[in-house]
């Protein structure tokens, strides 16, 4: 398994052969990948309140917990081994869909719903990462540079993006869940409860109703669920003939991580900041075993950039303007 937010562990742990899965009257489990039948029934959350404030968490006594509050930690440290016509030279959140790379739309898609403070756990070429944010104003502005003097007067600036964006670089080869424990140390300051994704899987979940319901379970983490498309395509028979042929049909009995988490801070002691710390195998599966782990299931788009196949699917997705995870005025 490649290091960081390896395509291993992004693809929503089908490549690491383990699912998120639950039965009737049982909390969640991250396990060997067996088909489940059903998903526990969980109870939904009210879709209908505003995306900058959400529902007061009960422990605080009536007060609106506000997104913008709440730092999103993306993992983007990792080799991308699987797509390594494109990140040889580049780190895989930096590959592009459309005009820009697949790591803004990740996070103009948390910033839809008023999340705007994010911390990035760099690894594998960081620097990349690193001048792209650091440069990110210019190079999104109209400036007239004097150039004896190297002063810029910047006309107007043109983009939307009023967030906070930490640079963290959090090691060549640690794992995910060494990289978020590092960053976390370090960047999450006073936050009760935090967000945490991978840098190349893309979605159009409701990211404001899966933080809704995580404050009201009570539990210490939330993982967005979703169905895994087939790797193979499936025929539809009514008895011996033939009715239709589906092309890798999504499996709606099964569950798997979508890799949109939320987290409070209490799951920091289920983390080590050492580099072998895989978040997906000992952290969340204790986390699950524990009864502390909840799915936010989510039945519509998502994919993960995983291969080759998967960035020209995506790209043929936003060339067309159909892309689900974005808002139309992105596209």
């Amino acid at each position: 398994m490649a290091a960081g937010n390896s395509s291993a562990s992004v693809c929503s742990l089908l490549s690491c052969g383990e699912e998120v899965v639950s039965g009737e009257g049982q909390e969640a489990q991250v396990r060997p990948r067996r088909w489940s039948p059903f998903l526990q029934r969980l109870r939904l959350c009210d879709k209908t309140r505003g995306r900058g404030q959400v529902a007061a968490e009960p422990m605080r006594r009536g007060t609106a917990l506000n997104i913008a509050e709440i730092p999103v930690f993306i993992l983007c440290g990792g080799l991308g081994t699987r797509l390594k016509e494109m990140t040889e030279f580049r780190p895989k959140p930096m590959v592009t869909i459309g005009p820009d790379p697949i790591l803004l739309h990740i996070m103009k898609h948390y910033s839809s719903f008023g999340f705007c403070r994010f911390v990035l756990c760099m690894g594998y070429k960081s620097e990349i990462i690193r001048d792209y944010f650091l440069n990110f104003y210019e190079m999104n502005s109209d400036v007239t540079i004097e150039l004896k003097t190297n002063s810029v007067e910047v006309h107007s600036v043109d983009h939307s993006c009023d967030w906070r964006v930490t640079l963290a670089y959090t090691g060549e080869l640690t794992m995910t869940g060494g990289r978020v424990a590092r960053a976390a140390a370090r960047y999450l300051g006073e936050a009760e409860h935090y967000a945490v994704t991978y840098g190349d899987g893309l979605t159009d979940a409701d990211l404001g109703a899966e933080l809704d319901y995580h404050l009201s379970h009570g539990r210490t983490g939330t993982v967005l669920g979703v169905n895994p498309p087939s790797r193979f395509g499936e025929f539809r028979m009514d008895g011996n003939e033939l009715v239709e042929f589906v092309e890798k049909p999504e499996l709606h009995s099964a569950w798997i991580n979508g890799g949109y988490f939320f987290f409070r801070r209490s799951f920091n002691r289920y983390l080590s900041p050492a580099e072998d710390c895989v978040l997906e195998r000992e952290p969340l599966s204790k986390l699950a075993r524990d009864g502390q782990l909840a799915v936010f299931q989510h039945r519509h788009f998502w994919a993960c950039m995983d291969t080759q196949r998967d960035h020209e699917y995506l790209t043929r997705l936003w060339e067309s303007g159909s892309a689900p995870w974005a808002r139309t005025l992105d596209r």
